[in-house]
């Protein structure tokens, strides 16, 4: 016999509408709500009151459009969203929407259209997920990919750029040598200096936009030493007024106390010097150039930290747009006229700091003015300034014979040219394996005078130092128009391109001096 169980109350019974009921209030990890035709809340579910706070006494029988931002209301986007659902059979979109204390939250949302049975529409399933957090990580992943973007492309300009200015050194170096020997030749002809010094204002003046290059791609050689920022400023007064136009006002805001520096002062005074010149451009007329220095700490949040001097220059001018804001340091990319810039000016500024140990950073609003700061790291101690004694310049050589190795076809007839024209006998090797060749043939130089740079796998460098296994105390001078290679160089002296004749008659008689005083090199058994 099969045995009947009594059936449950009817009370105790849980309809299946119901059960679906209970499910859908339970969920608090989305906001699920039934809106009529007229998108006018019916229902209102746990996840719906946690996300927009609230609760479906305040809600049912109020108009969804409530969860959008004033504006998102006067454009239609929560009538577009429900005609969209009616169109295409789902409406689904992010945005931001808000909650009842009035802060926003970015939601996912989806709105399903409800019809009967007869296919008349009912009302509308409306589906919403607080995204906020994805959102922010997927804003921080995108920045730090654009970060790592912007440092490849940055390099990649950065290797470009020092190319360009490598073969440029040599272009200006041949072009320099060719006016001095034109000089020392026919300067005496009426004329004939006038010419010349115009062509040597041409070669400085490139020179100088190499070193900007130079500067910005980390080849240019810095010179770093203790100095004091104020007076650093305080002494350029007059150079910048000059810089700047009779209408704009220049002033100091140096605060009291200020750390020393360590960077090249050179380089630095030609960063605050480019930074003037911005800032005379960027004012239209009858405006204000603020330089100013302060003490600065660093935690590292940006990847410095320690003591810095952050020195910055301030115009009232027109301002950077905010597109153009993050691509000022880029070289070769400009916001002024045709002919009225290279593009390279903040470029230089940025890689000086770079290669110093600190960095640059720029704040500007349309039409409130531009703020560019550097950010140089501190020195422990202020070095004495002194006074360079410059090198006599040195007539003859003697007859002493030189080994010039130098694979540029235009600079190596110039450079012979001079030193012949100095007194020495020289020898001409293309590469580095060539000079090696010689040196273990028994060929006797009193000097080798060599580029760093050169193809095959002996540049001037490994030159230099299997020449002296060879022949210890050979005197030895390098020249480079990459001038980060003089890095561990000792006892090498080594000549950044372009150099004039005097420099390198005068650097290669101080060589000579100095191992004669040691006694011939002579070739290691």
């Amino acid at each position: 016999m099969v045995e009947v169980l009594p059936a449950e109350p009817a009370s105790e019974l849980i309809s299946g509408e119901r059960r679906f009921q209970l499910l859908v209030e339970s969920v608090r990890d989305y906001a699920i709500y039934l809106l009529d035709p007229h998108g006018i809340v019916s229902s209102w579910n746990s996840g719906a009151e946690r996300f927009k706070g609230y609760s479906a006494d305040e809600i049912i029988g109020q108009s969804f459009t409530r969860f959008y931002s004033a504006d998102d209301q006067k454009a239609g986007v929560p009538q577009r969203a429900l005609a969209t659902a009616l169109a295409e059979g789902k409406f689904e979109a992010e945005g931001w929407r808000i909650r009842k204390d009035g802060s926003r939250f970015w939601a996912s949302v989806v709105i399903d259209p409800i019809r009967d049975d007869n296919g008349t529409l009912i009302g509308f399933a409306k589906i919403t997920r607080d995204i906020t957090e994805r959102r922010r990580t997927q804003e921080e992943l995108e920045e730090a990919r654009q970060a790592l973007f912007q440092a490849q492309k940055m390099e990649a300009v950065g290797q470009l750029t020092g190319g360009i200015a490598h073969d440029f050194n040599n272009l200006l170096q041949a072009m320099s040598g060719c006016l001095q020997l034109m000089g020392r030749r026919a300067g005496h002809v009426a004329g004939v200096q006038e010419i010349l010094d115009s062509g040597r204002q041409a070669v400085d003046r490139g020179t100088r936009v190499i070193r900007q290059l130079m500067a910005f791609s980390r080849h240019q050689s810095l010179q770093p030493e203790a100095f004091d920022v104020r007076d650093r400023l305080l002494g350029m007064s007059a150079f910048l007024e000059r810089a700047l136009r009779a209408d704009i006002q220049l002033e100091f805001d140096l605060e009291p106390g200020l750390w020393p520096v360590m960077a090249d002062p050179v380089q630095f005074e030609l960063a605050v010097l480019n930074l003037a010149t911005n800032a005379r451009d960027a004012i239209a007329a009858g405006g204000r150039v603020v330089v100013g220095a302060s003490n600065a700490e660093r935690t590292g949040g940006d990847g410095l930290s320690g003591s810095f001097v952050r020195v910055w220059v301030r115009d009232n001018g027109h301002g950077i747009a905010p597109e153009a804001l993050g691509r000022v340091f880029e070289p070769f990319y400009t916001t002024k006229a045709v002919g009225q810039g290279t593009g390279l000016g903040l470029s230089q500024v940025y890689g000086f700091c770079r290669q110093s140990g600190g960095t640059a950073t720029v704040e500007s609003v349309p039409g409130g003015g531009t703020t560019v700061a550097l950010l140089l790291p501190r020195a422990e101690a202020v070095v004495a300034d002194g006074v360079k004694d410059h090198p006599p310049v040195v007539a003859e050589g003697g007859g002493a014979r030189i080994l010039l190795v130098e694979d540029d076809p235009m600079v190596a007839p110039v450079v012979t040219a001079a030193l012949e024209d100095l007194g020495y006998q020289v020898d001409r090797a293309t590469s580095g394996e060539e000079a090696l060749r010689r040196l273990e043939d028994g060929e006797t130089i009193d000097l080798l005078f060599s580029d760093v740079v050169m193809p095959g796998t002996v540049d001037g460098v490994a030159l230099a130092g299997l020449a002296r296994e060879r022949l210890p105390g050979l005197a030895v001078v390098l020249t480079t128009g990459y001038s980060e290679s003089h890095a561990g160089l000792k006892g090498m002296p080594v000549l950044s391109k372009p150099y004039r004749i005097e420099e390198l008659a005068a650097v290669i008689q101080q060589e000579l001096d100095r191992t004669r005083r040691h006694g011939p090199a002579r070739m290691r058994p």
